[in-house]
């Protein structure tokens, strides 16, 4: 089994990757491997509309990793999320990154666990969680909790490593998050099918 963490910081080893290798830490302890993502700190396109991806399955903007990262999930057996807030939200360049990676891979996701983890000073954090676990809900996956939201607090890495409620809210997240993927897999080895999936309706308010 393998998890892939996506790190939406512009800092490769900041809050965020220090939160992320905390559950990465339980996972390994359990016998799952994982990946840290680092998305960069370049330009990254926002989502034009454009449709295409639709029929190449992949995203017409080639210059960042959202292509090579879509890959990485649709192999995948969990993806967890983690982002630094700006202004009460993710940042930008996490959230372009989002839009445009959930329109290639979002089909491919059902039923994979997903978990959104979180860091700020002090405050946005669940406004932040909230938004990237949308993007789970529409992906049919299931949303993974701890024993509360998923955030760590601290303006600096060593900060974080002193705020130890938010590091054993990572703890605990990597260990549901563990027992989750197991007991997908035993579920699967003992004969539970997967819930039959009806023919989308799409529907809007225009009359």
């Amino acid at each position: 089994m393998k998890v892939l963490m996506i790190n939406g910081s512009p800092n490769q080893k900041g809050c965020t990757y220090t939160a992320l290798n905390e559950v990465a830490g339980v996972l390994e302890k359990n016998g799952i491997e994982s990946e840290i993502l680092w998305i960069g700190k370049g330009a990254i396109h926002g989502c034009s509309a454009c449709g295409s991806c639709k029929t190449t399955g992949v995203c017409i903007f080639t210059e960042d990793l959202v292509n090579e990262a879509s890959v990485k999930a649709k192999d995948c057996d969990a993806l967890v999320l983690g982002s630094p807030v700006y202004y009460a939200s993710i940042n930008g360049a996490m959230s372009a990154f989002l839009d445009r990676l959930f329109r290639v891979i979002s089909s491919h996701m059902a039923l994979k666990p997903g978990a959104s983890v979180v860091s700020c000073r002090r405050g946005g954090a669940s406004a932040s969680f909230d938004r990237m676990n949308k993007y789970f809900t529409i992906s049919q996956m299931p949303v993974v909790s701890s024993t509360y939201w998923n955030s760590v607090h601290g303006n600096t890495p060593e900060e974080v490593l002193q705020d130890l409620e938010g590091l054993q809210v990572m703890r605990n997240l990597g260990s549901n998050l563990t027992w989750l993927l197991q007991s997908i897999e035993a579920g699967k080895a003992n004969g539970v099918a997967l819930p039959e999936r009806e023919k989308r309706l799409a529907t809007n308010f225009i009359r």
